[in-house]
């Protein structure tokens, strides 16, 4: 039995007790250092939901920072640590926060990150979520549930995937974790004369089933024992789940364990019972998490391959798109309560690059020929698979994944043999890690290795350049339409990105394409001497030259670089316009309806649009062409009321569009907006 409090899963790597001062200001020493000499500016805090108790130890930090802080501008001598200490109290619930602090918190639907905490935001998931969503076609979700069952041979539904994959982690690896809460739930209930006939193993069970349905990562019921009523609503619904699932059980026991987690105390409880009932409440919290980690992230996310491109850390598996009107709300929410939130699109916790998802997104807008594809291929490589004690390798699932990775990840570039050798042995890495995690064939704990070799030989077999492939013939013609489409929905996102309310990050070599899968994939050296080589031969004012070459040689990344310097330049022009401006919703109008996506964001007399399209196939009607100029026809963006500006500038390319008047109001000709580059940042 583990006797320590592990790293998630893995057992040579001890979670320290944060919460503990001495160890605080141990691991500390170096951070505090560097924010007195003024080094650091701001500190991202890796999964938060592993602390004992967030809030304090985020209050702690400041407190602390702050202090730093005071001490590189105050002579040693002048105020005593102890002083400083409780002035720097009363100064923290006044002054703004003195370091700029960001929690990479997973937030599940319907979640919000607590108001409470003294930070300045999340790094971004749920923005990434929200934002890939938009070039989903939500209509043909029913179409790809059935393509995916018959595909595979059953009908999977997420949150059973993620019920069972929780479960499987805490009867095995997290089995240890489970008996600690297990005994000290015990131990409180033979305190009680209505509980104490509870067995160890029914209590046991009982926290398997509740932390099997848990909605979210976690709960915070802190050091004060306040239940906040989004805590409580999670605690009632998993327990609520859990009894669902356990029409057989005794459900007194799950009755016990709801009063337990909302700390409804019996009034005999002296104050040593209470803060040992606070004691299990807070180590519960501690583990629902990386039982939820373990089992969405790292297992149901390998298992439920639908549309591989929502598989990500935040994501929402079960949503199919999202809707134009949910991402300006998401974004109208940020610029009010989290105005210096991040924005990511890539990390290096992202199972796929954004460019990886932009390009498997395509694939909801071609449900038929997705269909007819999956079918060919599977026929042609039938005989590419091996049998491993009367199964495929890989399974069915499993190669549903692989067709959809290689889409995702083919480079642009035309590969020779030790470039396409080292290709290769990416996409087997990868398929070895996917089917591991997954745990359903194979795993890191129990390898299957004749499974194991099986798959790396099909993936070989498939990709053999050496003969006649029928299969890379097919692939590779859909391939370079989807990369097509892919691109223009990266640059899309990539500009809405920069512009929304909130800070862009720009994670290493995704300035220019980056066909990255999962760790250690996007842990690849970056060439930024190639990078910074480009940079310098982009001129500063655009000509319409460059655009067309720019757009003719577009898979060399250029275009993307060129859109992140331009529209950075003008976010740091007009930093309080980006940072402190109004979001306005902005509406098209005419024949293109619903391939748009643009918004506004205003400061007193300046006022800046970012437009990207959206759902491209269907706006070319499949034609592989740039959505600009004549596709725009009898299309317009409407401006917002209260805009009295009639000219703006294309940041992008240097054109002026005009405002013209139209049914009471003013809007912008989209050909004009879109003449010759597929999106457009305009100023007023």
């Amino acid at each position: 039995e583990i006797n320590y409090r592990r790293f998630f899963d893995i057992n040579d790597l001890a979670s320290i007790s944060m919460e503990r001062p001495e160890v605080f200001e141990e691991t500390h020493r170096l951070i505090f250092r560097l924010i007195r000499e003024g080094k650091v500016q701001g500190l991202r805090i890796d999964h938060p939901d592993g602390l004992y108790d967030p809030l304090e130890y985020i209050e702690r930090l400041q407190r602390r920072c702050l202090i730093e802080k005071a001490k590189a501008l105050l002579p040693p001598a002048v105020v005593k640590r102890e002083e400083i200490d409780s002035m720097m109290m009363e100064i923290l619930d006044r002054a703004p926060l003195p370091l700029y602090l960001i929690v990479e918190k997973i937030l599940s639907r319907g979640e919000r990150l607590p108001t409470a905490w003294p930070v300045h935001g999340t790094v971004g998931y749920e923005f990434a979520h929200t934002l890939n969503g938009l070039f989903i076609d939500a209509t043909h979700a029913g179409a790809f549930d059935q393509i995916y069952s018959d595909f595979i041979g059953e009908r999977l539904r997420f949150q059973d995937v993620v019920y069972e994959r929780k479960k499987m982690v805490m009867n095995t690896t997290m089995a240890s974790e489970i008996n600690v809460l297990a005994r000290r739930l015990n131990r409180l209930s033979e305190k009680d004369r209505l509980s104490r006939d509870f067995t160890l193993y029914s209590l046991r069970d009982a926290i398997r089933e509740i932390i099997a349905c848990f909605p979210v990562y976690r709960t915070y019921i802190g050091g004060k024992g306040v239940i906040g009523e989004e805590d409580r609503r999670h605690i009632e619904t998993a327990i609520w789940k859990a009894k669902q699932r356990s029409p057989a059980v005794d459900i007194s026991v799950f009755d016990y364990l709801k009063k337990v987690l909302l700390l409804q105390y019996p009034d005999y409880f002296g104050e040593e019972d209470r803060a040992e009932l606070l004691t299990f409440v807070k180590r519960f919290q501690q583990t629902t998490g990386p039982v939820m980690a373990k089992g969405l992230e790292d297992t149901a996310c390998y298992i439920y391959n639908r549309m591989i491109s929502l598989n990500e850390v935040g994501g929402d598996l079960p949503a199919f798109g999202v809707s134009p009107v949910a991402f300006h709300e998401q974004n109208r929410q940020r610029r009010e309560q989290w105005p210096y939130g991040m924005l990511t699109t890539s990390t290096h916790d992202t199972k796929r690059s954004e460019d990886v998802r932009a390009r498997i997104n395509v694939l909801s807008e071609l449900p038929e020929e997705w269909r007819t594809r999956l079918r060919r291929w599977s026929e042609i490589n039938e005989t590419k698979k091996a049998d491993c004690d009367g199964r495929p390798a890989p399974d069915f699932n499993e190669e549903y994944l692989l067709y959809q990775t290689l889409l995702g990840a083919w480079p642009f570039e035309k590969m020779e043999a030790e470039q396409y050798e080292t290709f290769v042995e990416r996409i087997e890495a990868y398929m070895a890690k996917a089917t591991k995690e997954a745990k359903v064939n194979t795993s890191w704990i129990s390898p299957n290795q004749a499974y194991d070799d099986a798959v790396t030989r099909f993936v070989r077999a498939i990709l053999d350049r050496s003969a006649s492939n029928r299969f890379l013939e097919d692939f590779l013609i859909f391939q370079r339409k989807v990369a097509h489409f892919g691109l223009l929905n990266s640059l899309s996102q990539l500009l809405l990105k920069i512009a929304s309310p909130g800070v862009p990050d720009i994670y290493q070599g995704c300035d220019l394409w980056d066909f990255s899968l999962v760790d250690p994939d996007n842990r690849r050296p970056v060439d930024f001497a190639r990078r910074a080589a480009f940079l310098r031969l982009l001129p500063q004012d655009p000509s319409g030259a460059l655009l067309k070459e720019l757009l003719e040689n577009k898979t060399d990344g250029r275009i993307k670089l060129y859109i992140t310097w331009k529209a950075l330049t003008l976010r740091k022009r007009r930093k309080t316009l980006f940072l402190c401006g109004e979001y306005l919703p902005l509406q098209e109008e005419g024949r293109r309806t619903g391939h748009l996506i643009a918004f506004g964001r205003r400061w007193k007399n300046r006022f800046v649009i970012a437009a990207a399209p959206r759902l491209l196939v269907s706006l070319t009607m499949g034609e592989q062409i740039d959505p600009i100029g004549p596709i725009w026809e009898e299309s317009w963006l409407r401006l917002p009321p209260g805009v009295s500006a009639d000219l703006f500038q294309n940041v992008l390319t240097g054109e002026i569009v005009r405002a013209h008047p139209r049914q009471g109001g003013s809007v912008l000709a989209l050909p004009e907006v879109f003449s010759i580059f597929p999106v457009a940042l305009l100023i007023s």
